[in-house]
C-alpha cells in the first residue's frame, strides 16, 4: 500500500456555542491541515497521485475558510457547522470538499486508484482532530 500526504493552512475565527469555557468566546487559530491518499497501484509515471494535484485541491478548499468566521459559513442558506465549528467538524468538511474536488479531476481518476482516506486538522501544534474513512 502506498500513501501520500500534503499540507495546507488557513487562519480563521470561531466560537463554540455549546461549549462552556474560554472557547465559547470568539477567538482564532492558524490551522494546519494534512490530507492523505492511499492506494496499491501507481500510475505510469510511478506516482500514486501527483502531489501538485492533491496540494492544489486542498489549498482551494482551505482558501474558502481562510480569514472567515467559521460560525458564519453558509452553503445554500444553511450554516455549515451548526454554530459549532469544532476541529472534528472542520476535518469532515474539508474531507468531503476535497474528495468532491478530486473526483472532478479527470486526470486523477484515469492515472491511479488513489483514494483520499484521512484529513487531520490542527488547531494548535499539539491539538489535532482527524476524519478518516
Amino acid at each position: 500500500m502506498f500513501e501520500t500526504r500534503v499540507e495546507a493552512d488557513f487562519a480563521a475565527a470561531h466560537f463554540l456555542q455549546d461549549y462552556h469555557g474560554k472557547c465559547e468566546n470568539l477567538h482564532g487559530h492558524n490551522y494546519k491541515v494534512y490530507a492523505y491518499a492511499r492506494g496499491e497501484e501507481l500510475d505510469e509515471g510511478g506516482m500514486l497521485l501527483d502531489f501538485g494535484i492533491l496540494k492544489g485541491k486542498l489549498r482551494e478548499v482551505c482558501k474558502k475558510l481562510d480569514h472567515t468566521n467559521l460560525n458564519d459559513l453558509c452553503e445554500n442558506g444553511v450554516l455549515v457547522f451548526k454554530q459549532n465549528p469544532s476541529a472534528e467538524r472542520i476535518a469532515k468538511y474539508i474531507f468531503d470538499k476535497l474528495q468532491a474536488e478530486l473526483k472532478q479531476t479527470s486526470d486523477t481518476a484515469k492515472k491511479s486508484e488513489a483514494q483520499l482516506y484521512r484529513v487531520d486538522v490542527f488547531e494548535t501544534p499539539t491539538s489535532r482532530a482527524t476524519y478518516r474513512v
